[in-house]
């Protein structure tokens, strides 16, 4: 450093030499004295300089995946991100965050919320300003592909673990066929319902399975699930009942009404084990000279299917609440053979979500008009009854297994009851995950135990409840729309959930997270969450006029 002063001694100049960085901001005192007085002055450095990145990390999991980096540079420089030499596009799930800044040097992360396989890969960090540009790169990796090759070594321990292990299983299914081979299965082909009871020591009326509900030999075939190097057997075509004998009283009496009080109107839907109809009943309810029902026809009726359709019948009759749609009865004089459920107006409860969604646009007389949008309290409202139901049938022992909006209905004054015709697998088929032939598993309403063990349970049920308020609160969206069904498997699997829908109150998503413990035993008790709805939906008044 050193001063020049020329020779009217009016003007100085100060060079430094040797600046680099780290002197930036540094603050240079200037002092003058004459015999007069003295005065001094500051000048606080601005070094310009070109970007640098200090250090670019592998990803961290923090709540959400980061990749850790530092730069510096000044001006501060522009940061860009390219995943695989193509530009990434920053949005709501993957975008930049600085996190400190000292002086030019700024600390940050990409912040990539729940990312999948398809985010692994080369990212590149670009900072640049007018003095020049920097670049790092580095490997992600997030999660495995769903066909990810192992090395040969790990294949061949697998093949002779795999081998050793269908031995065992074999030796097993012989004693099991020898001990049980005389006892009778029976396949129902006839009809669906909702609801299984969790009794241990109930058989399904579609597989006959033992009491902790591992498959049976029959379900070990084509239809499974491949995780990684991992074969999940599952059921086929779930049925929704499970009986228990000491759940169905001996007395129960259904009714059974005549063919000529049954007048079709039109086809409501077709499913897998028949078409649904809107229809008018004659003298089924004292006081009234028709209703309109909703009507199930079976496509078969072999003898097994039969037993099973009167089966079913009874446990139906035997679930009487305000939150489950009424079963009428069962109409056998000839085929198809028939049930009537109570008609609900508005229909399935997602669809009905999405027509006063945000987004939903009716027309109208060729106008566009928009429809009424439901509000949160209004949401609270349907979710809280929903729970309602789902606490009669746990006090029941029952569990549902498909819980879902698909699957419950909307009557009117916003009264909504749980309730499926055993249509929705085709009229919601990308809901369902197909393996095989015909299974169908919806799995993104599924916890992993049940995913990975076809463990079904009140707590299971709990779970669902919890994608269910999700899809309330997202006006019927599909859950984890952004994935296909492989990743939601791994997703589920490898511990992720889904995200805080906008609209939804955080007292509200944290009731979710409840109902999303991985291990069953920590999840919330379905009669608190029906306690904190109830609460939540108290706090402001519900306005019914939405439905005209």
């Amino acid at each position: 450093m050193y001063l020049q002063i020329n020779a009217l001694e009016l003007e100085s100049n100060l060079t430094l030499l040797g600046l680099s960085p780290s002197d930036n901001g540094r603050v240079i005192t200037c002092n003058v004295e004459n015999v007069v007085g003295q005065t001094e002055a500051y000048l606080q450095l601005n070094i310009l300089f070109r970007p640098t990145i200090l250090e670019l990390l592998e990803p961290l999991r923090l709540h959400h995946w980061c990749i850790p980096f530092s730069v510096t540079g000044n001006p501060k420089p522009e940061l860009r991100w390219y995943h695989k030499d193509q530009e990434l596009h920053e949005q709501e799930y993957i975008k930049t965050e600085i996190h400190e800044s000292t002086g030019s040097v700024h600390h940050g992360c990409l912040k990539l919320v729940n990312p999948t396989h398809i985010h692994n890969g080369q990212y590149t960090l670009v900072v640049r300003n007018e003095y020049g540009e920097d670049r790092k790169e580095i490997d992600a990796h997030f999660l495995l592909p769903p066909d990810t090759d192992y090395d040969t070594g790990l294949t061949a321990v697998y093949i002779v673990v795999g081998i050793a292990g269908v031995a065992l299983i074999g030796c097993v299914l012989m004693v099991i066929i020898l001990k049980y081979g005389r006892n009778s299965k029976f396949g129902m082909k006839g009809s669906s319902s909702v609801i299984s009871n969790d009794d241990d020591s109930a058989s399904p009326l579609h597989h006959v399975s033992n009491g902790n509900n591992t498959p049976s030999s029959s379900e070990m075939g084509h239809d499974a699930v491949i995780i990684g190097m991992t074969k999940i057997p599952v059921i086929e075509n779930p049925q929704y009942f499970r009986q228990s004998g000491s759940m169905l009283k001996s007395d129960t009496f259904v009714q059974h009404i005549k063919r000529h009080n049954i007048v079709l109107k039109r086809e409501l839907g077709e499913g897998a084990f028949g078409k649904v109809f809107l229809a008018e009943c004659y003298n089924l309810i004292p006081d009234q000279d028709k209703i309109l029902v909703a009507v199930k026809t079976l496509k078969e009726a072999s003898e097994s299917g039969r037993a099973d359709f009167h089966r079913e019948a009874e446990l139906l009759t035997n679930l009487q609440h305000e939150h489950i749609v009424t079963f009428y009865g069962v109409c056998v004089e000839s085929d198809p053979l028939i049930m009537v459920f109570e008609y609900m107006k508005h229909g399935d409860l997602n669809k009905f979500l999405r027509s006063h969604g945000p987004d939903a646009v009716l027309m109208a007389d060729g106008q566009h008009s928009l429809m009424v949008e439901l509000t949160q309290s209004q949401m609270l409202h349907i979710a809280q009854q929903i729970a309602a139901g789902m606490v009669y049938l746990a006090s029941q022992h029952f569990v549902h297994r498909d819980l879902a909006t698909r699957n419950c209905l909307v009557g009117e004054n916003l009264l909504v009851k749980i309730g499926d015709f055993g249509m929705s697998r085709d009229v919601y088929s990308t809901d369902y995950y197909r393996v095989g032939g015909h299974t169908m598993l919806p799995i993104r309403w599924m916890p992993p135990e049940s995913i990975m063990y076809r463990r079904f349970t009140t707590e299971s049920d709990v779970w669902s409840l919890g994608v269910v308020l999700w899809e309330i609160f997202t006006y019927g969206k599909q859950p984890w729309y952004q994935l296909s069904n492989n990743e939601v498997i791994e997703c589920i699997t490898q511990g992720r959930v889904l995200q805080r829908p906008r609209s939804c109150p955080k007292e509200v998503y944290d009731l979710m997270l409840g109902c999303w413990q991985r291990e069953s035993y920590m999840r919330l008790n379905i009669k608190e969450i029906h306690s904190l709805l109830q609460s939540l939906a108290k706090a402001l008044p519900v306005y019914l006029d939405i439905l005209g």
